[in-house]
């Protein structure tokens, strides 16, 4: 489980006393727990891949945000954090495949049109959760369904 490798690095972090990586981890695993205890229940992987996403976007807002007030050594960590977070996403899709899984969904759901767009998306979301940016997809699905 993602989880438990998470944990492992944990422990390997602190014994190899990378502060930086150490820290990173800290806020995964606080970030896990967290929702266990909302949801009072064990997360599977496609849970965590979902926090770890949040994560990386929170991020990258806050790196936008940090270079426009030009203070780049804050941007700089934030990248850093992103660089650690996404060693535990799985490989990333291409766009021929990301196009290829589209069609397939548009094709599998009979999507004729805008109002069609949520069965398309419901059914691509579990296939490219933590391997495509869920917003270019949407932004790909309204293209292909307004045409």
């Amino acid at each position: 489980m993602l989880k438990a490798q998470i944990l492992d690095d944990v422990k390997q972090a602190m014994k190899a006393k990378e502060k930086a990586r150490l820290g990173t981890l800290r806020l995964i695993t606080a970030a896990i727990k967290q929702r266990e205890v909302d949801e009072r229940s064990e997360l599977d992987d496609t849970q965590v891949l979902a926090i770890l996403e949040k994560m990386i976007k929170q991020r990258r807002d806050s790196i936008k945000q940090y270079e426009d007030a030009g203070r780049q050594e804050l941007a700089d960590q934030e990248k850093s954090e992103i660089a650690i977070i996404e060693a535990y996403m799985p490989a990333g899709l291409s766009e021929e495949e990301i196009a290829a899984l589209i069609a397939g969904a548009i094709a599998e759901t009979n999507a004729s049109g805008m109002k069609d767009m949520g069965k398309v998306m419901g059914l691509l979301k579990p296939q490219m959760q933590g391997r495509a940016d869920m917003g270019k997809v949407s932004g790909l699905v309204k293209q292909k369904l307004s045409t």
